[in-house]
């Protein structure tokens, strides 16, 4: 099965030697944002190479078919954001959370609350008018359905007077709101940006200011772990390095303009390829990362706690079981 992780001989050293060793191919499930962007780096800098692994992206459109995808075997590890039906299925013991990805941080344009022009030339002007509004989401318990009730609950508004519209991709939430048909939706600010920038949308509020929290993970199968323990360990490593190299480019004062072009020439070859624009979006767009790709492990407790409540988990597994810890630090 191409998710399963699997290992191919290459050949290595002089040709004369006939020395062998074997390379571990691991499938990564991600959707096709900058949201990744140290796994990009990590790729192209070799550090995946570097640990014997042949790292293999596969984009969806989507966060919850990831976890699908993890259990079947069409991938080896996932990062998305953590919805309804990751937390169900891990509530069957069938994933585990190894690590953390992007994380909502105050002062950081992660996430933005956008609007349409007819809504935000109504009144829809800071996110604690969104009730009574409609909401394009990917999916009921996607991570946009969670943002919107966290935010309710931090706005005071009642999140059941928000008009819910499914409409499956990320791409249709854009869409939905700058034609209208929806009057807000949640993107990452890259996407935002440029939306507003277009004059078709607004951007009303930024949600790490609001609900700070851990968006996005790394998550792989039980089966997986004790299966190949050693390659999650080089894997691990490998992303630790992307993350170190992101953080010095976008999230550290003084960073030098050299290592801010190298780590955009190396993210332009998954996102904005081709876009002469693609630095300047780059920047409005990056997101937090804690150091080492930490995980927050009390804020997906408190992400579970939310699901559970609204009757979109139903298991009651303890929540510590959710978690393996072994390859990345916790936060």
């Amino acid at each position: 099965m191409v998710g399963r992780i699997g290992r191919r001989v290459v050949l290595g050293g002089l040709a004369a030697t006939s020395v062998r060793a074997a390379e571990t191919t691991v499938t990564l499930g991600l959707l096709h944002t900058l949201s990744p962007a140290p796994f990009y780096m990590a790729r192209e800098r070799g550090y995946f190479a570097a640990e014997g692994i042949n790292l293999v992206f596969r984009f969806f459109d989507a966060a919850q078919p990831i976890a699908a995808a993890a259990v079947s075997g069409d991938i080896d590890v996932g990062v998305t954001a953590l919805t309804g039906g990751f937390f169900n299925l891990a509530d069957k013991g069938l994933l585990k959370v190894i690590g953390g990805g992007l994380h909502e941080e105050k002062g950081f344009e992660g996430s933005a609350i956008i609007v349409s022009n007819q809504a935000f030339d109504a009144g829809l002007t800071s996110p604690d008018r969104l009730g009574g509004h409609s909401v394009a989401i990917t999916q009921f318990g996607s991570s946009i359905h969670y943002m919107v009730g966290r935010i309710a609950e931090a706005k005071g508004f009642d999140v059941k007077t928000v008009s819910l519209r499914v409409v499956q991709q990320v791409a249709n939430m854009l869409a939905a709101v700058s034609s209208g048909q929806a009057d807000a939706t949640i993107v990452i600010g890259s996407q935002a940006k440029q939306l507003a920038a277009a004059g078709q949308a607004h951007i009303i509020g930024w949600v790490g200011d609001i609900v700070p929290y851990q968006i996005t993970a790394l998550f792989t199968t039980e089966q997986t772990i004790q299966r190949n323990e050693p390659a999650l360990r080089g894997f691990a490593k490998a992303f630790r390095r992307g993350v170190g190299d992101y953080r010095t480019a976008f999230l550290q004062p003084g960073a030098s303009p050299a290592a801010i072009d190298s780590a955009v020439a190396d993210i332009t070859k998954y996102v904005f390829t081709g876009d002469p624009a693609a630095r300047a979006k780059i920047l409005a767009g990056i997101g937090y990362y804690d150091d080492g790709g930490a995980l927050d492990v009390a804020d997906v407790k408190d992400q579970l706690r939310w699901f559970r409540a609204q009757g979109l988990v139903k298991g009651d597994t303890d929540p510590d079981a959710f978690f393996d810890t072994r390859f990345l630090p916790v936060r």
